[in-house]
Formats: structure tokens, C-alpha cells, sequence
């Protein structure tokens, strides 16, 4: 079952947005880094487009020391598709 969730990562100042999948690999990840929560990566692992940023090396159940906070998938949705149009609108 895919399941979306946040967490803060306070070493970066910076808010990770998952959504995984049942096998507990992450499928697309967002990055929101500092008080504006600027958006820095908006990664899928089905596209390896650089200017996206990359999913987490690891599944998420051998992450260390994060504390999950539940979204629904709209909730994620709507960041994921925010933080895609920030990055995408960077380009030169």
C-alpha cells in the first residue's frame, strides 16, 4: 500500500514530502528546505531528470531518526506539483 507522509529534518533546516511504496522504496520526494520552504527537489524514481533531484538511496524503513507525519495523497499532490513547477520554472 503507497503511503505519504512527511518529515523534518532539522541538521538542513529542511522538510521532506514521501510518498512509498508498499516494498517501502521511495517513489517521488519532494524537498523543501529553510523558512521559506523553498523548494529544492521534486524527484520521481521513474524519471532521472537532474533538475528534479534524486529519490532517497535507501527505503525508507532504514532511515534513521525520522519522525513521520501522515498526508493524504492530495496533501502531497498538491506540494508535489507546486515544488515541480518552482524547479521546472528555474530553468534558463
Amino acid at each position: 500500500m503507497t503511503r505519504w507522509f512527511r518529515s523534518y529534518w532539522g541538521e538542513e533546516d529542511t522538510w521532506f514530502y514521501v510518498e512509498a511504496g508498499d516494498d517501502g522504496w521511495v517513489r517521488r520526494q519532494v524537498e523543501l528546505e529553510g523558512p521559506a520552504l523553498r523548494p529544492i527537489a521534486a524527484a520521481s524514481a521513474d524519471d532521472d531528470d537532474a533538475r528534479y533531484g534524486f529519490t532517497a538511496e535507501l527505503p525508507v524503513s532504514d532511515w534513521e531518526g525520522h519522525v513521520e507525519e501522515p498526508l493524504t495523497s492530495e496533501e502531497f499532490d498538491d506540494v508535489w506539483a507546486t515544488a515541480r513547477r518552482h524547479l521546472t520554472a528555474l530553468e534558463p
